[in-house]
């Protein structure tokens, strides 16, 4: 992304006050808290910008407090100040029982505390529980998820950047594909033709892939999340490639599914004719006010009527951000309400065992009217 014009800042600042919001009703069974322990580093990060390894971000209704180690010493305290948030949250750095100490003290005037529920052990539990004496340890479940599920604009923009690069790196490693087509070129394995596209991504600038790369070809593309190994990719395969890159810590998800050698024919030239249409379907759908579950729903109700409703095994799509599955779940049954800055993904596919299958996936963010999809490369099938 060099010579890109700057990105969109990240609106850090405000999202401590709007978690303390919400710790009037923040118990599992409603019940108010004093204060929450935020364990899940994702989520510190998101609060506070601080991306160590090791970090407790405790948050109460008139101070915040973030302990970790020496290895942050500098580091806390850097990104703490680029997101602008490093008069709000104090920072204490030591081994394990200065950190713990600090906790006991910035949480003495509460009465009861809030834990992640999902991200805290039993025995992490026990320990909170014999740490803070005379303090009420309340579950919580989805606090700052729920927060982080619609994205601001410096967000959407590095997920765009994310998408861009995993496009341009897609161009870049295609024509293996099409020499593995017309008999040039040598082997083409998918392990190689998925190490080919996460080099490529690096080159263009990403961080890191956002997930393992999946490349699955011939009968191996009928198990939606297969690894790629040593099988060989020749004419008459189908390919799905699903795939992502990371951007400044947020990422891109994207699938296409490809032809090698010309068009596909036959049942699999159906399959592929339908998951584009119940796809485009699903795109459509994607809007500020639509119930997630009904996303799901439109792309399922093309595919049945095909007669392939029991070949369609797993949900729509899922939120993406700094995690590659997060809120909302776009499947059967969802209840989340999409809003503006919420990004999905909508990514219906058709699997028979034996033969091939194909998936498509673009990656969408709710707009005031409508969606965009963050995720630009063409669908054309054949290579």
């Amino acid at each position: 992304m060099n010579g890109a014009a700057p990105l969109a800042p990240l609106e850090v600042a405000g999202r401590l006050d709007r978690l303390r919001a919400l710790l009037d009703r923040a118990g599992a069974d409603g019940r108010p808290v004093d204060g929450l322990l935020v364990t899940n580093a994702t989520s510190i990060r998101w609060l506070s910008g601080f991306t160590g390894s090791a970090g407790l971000l405790l948050v109460t209704g008139d101070h915040a407090l973030l302990t970790s180690d020496g290895r942050y010493r500098t580091q806390a305290l850097e990104q703490l100040s680029a997101v602008g948030v490093d008069a709000d949250i104090e920072i204490r750095i030591g081994g394990v029982h200065a950190q713990r100490e600090a906790l006991v003290v910035e949480s003495g005037a509460i009465r009861s505390l809030g834990l992640e529920a999902d991200h805290v052990t039993w025995s992490a539990q026990r320990s909170w529980d014999d740490l803070f004496v005379g303090i009420e340890l309340l579950a919580t479940r989805g606090l700052v998820e729920g927060l982080r599920m619609a994205k601001d604009a410096g967000e959407v923009a590095r997920m765009e950047c994310a998408a861009a690069i995993a496009d341009e790196a897609l161009a870049d490693v295609l024509p293996l594909l099409a020499a593995a087509g017309s008999g040039t070129g040598g082997t083409l394995t998918e392990s190689r033709f998925a190490a080919a596209l996460d080099h490529a991504m690096r080159e263009r600038g990403a961080e890191d892939r956002a997930f393992e790369t999946i490349v699955a070809s011939g009968e191996n593309s009928a198990k939606p999340h297969a690894r790629p190994g040593d099988r060989p990719i020749g004419v008459g395969d189908p390919v799905v490639v699903d795939f992502g890159a990371v951007f400044d810590g947020y990422r891109s998800d994207m699938t296409r599914t490809f032809w090698v050698g010309g068009t596909p024919s036959g049942g699999m030239a159906e399959v592929f004719a339908v998951v584009a249409a119940s796809q485009r379907a699903g795109v459509d759908a994607v809007a500020p006010g639509a119930v997630a579950g009904s996303v799901d729903q439109v792309c399922r109700e093309v595919i049945a009527s095909s007669g392939w409703a029991d070949r369609f095994e797993h949900g729509t799509g899922h939120g993406v951000g700094l995690e590659i599955h997060e809120g909302p779940s776009v499947g059967p049954g969802s209840t989340a309400i999409l809003v503006p800055g919420t990004v999905v993904t909508v990514e219906p596919g058709v699997y028979l065992p034996g033969t091939g299958g194909v998936r498509i996936e673009d990656t969408l963010v709710v707009t005031e009217n409508g969606s965009r999809s963050l995720t630009q490369f063409p669908k054309e099938v054949a290579v």
